[in-house]
């Protein structure tokens, strides 16, 4: 499998025999390229406009922006689970899906906007977690100290953080990614711009692993 990150919460996995999944796309106002993309099915965790641009996706045929379980090919399922934007039950910014795919062995969960601490039966909900893409700004989602929270209670092989601020995103009210890595720092990292990854080498991969978005 390989794994992209485009910015934001928008990643490109790439499964061994070639489908490919895009979760979150944006449009151009995040700042981060719009770049030409390709895709089999699309992800939507919530209906805003960092994280429904499916329009700049092209060629895919199926889309996940409601709760349930959902066959896109044979052998990639994806269980949607109904989590919220906030910690108001959706009061200030409505529902967010925490995507849980199963894909050549492999367990992804992607948070989207999750805004608030799961509790027990969320987690139960979840389960077992090896690639965690999870929020770690703060404001819009869980913060920093959230996420490492969270991460602690999951315990995924590889975590993927998301939705920081950086260079091109400087005047939203979110943090850096190094607030969340300072909270980890018994946690190896490191950056790359694509993760390779395998059922059998999970244990060879970093334990967080910052993903880039290329060029």
């Amino acid at each position: 499998m390989l794994i992209r990150c485009c910015g934001h919460a928008k990643f490109l996995i790439e499964t061994a025999d070639g489908y490919r999944i895009v979760t979150d796309p944006f449009d151009a106002s995040v700042g981060y390229p719009v770049t030409d993309l390709q895709a089999d099915a699309v992800l939507v965790s919530h209906h805003h406009h960092d994280h429904d641009a499916v329009d700049t996706v092209r060629g895919w045929t199926k889309m996940v922006d409601s709760a349930g379980t959902h066959t896109l090919t044979p052998g990639v399922t994806v269980r949607a689970l109904e989590a919220y934007h906030d910690d108001q039950q959706g009061a200030k910014r409505g529902k967010n899906l925490l995507m849980c795919i199963e894909a050549d062995g492999l367990r992804l969960v992607h948070l989207g906007d999750l805004g608030h601490q799961p509790d027990s039966r969320l987690l139960s909900a979840i389960g077992s977690v090896d690639i965690l893409m999870i929020p770690v700004g703060g404001f819009f989602t869980i913060d920093a100290e959230q996420a490492a929270i969270l991460c602690r209670q999951l315990q995924p092989k590889v975590i993927l953080p998301m939705h920081y601020r950086t260079a091109v995103n400087a005047d939203w009210p979110i943090a850096p990614v190094d607030e969340f890595l300072s909270r980890m720092a018994s946690a190896p990292v490191e950056t790359l711009t694509v993760l390779r990854v395998t059922k059998e080498d999970l244990g060879c991969q970093p334990s967080i692993a910052l993903l880039q978005p290329e060029g």
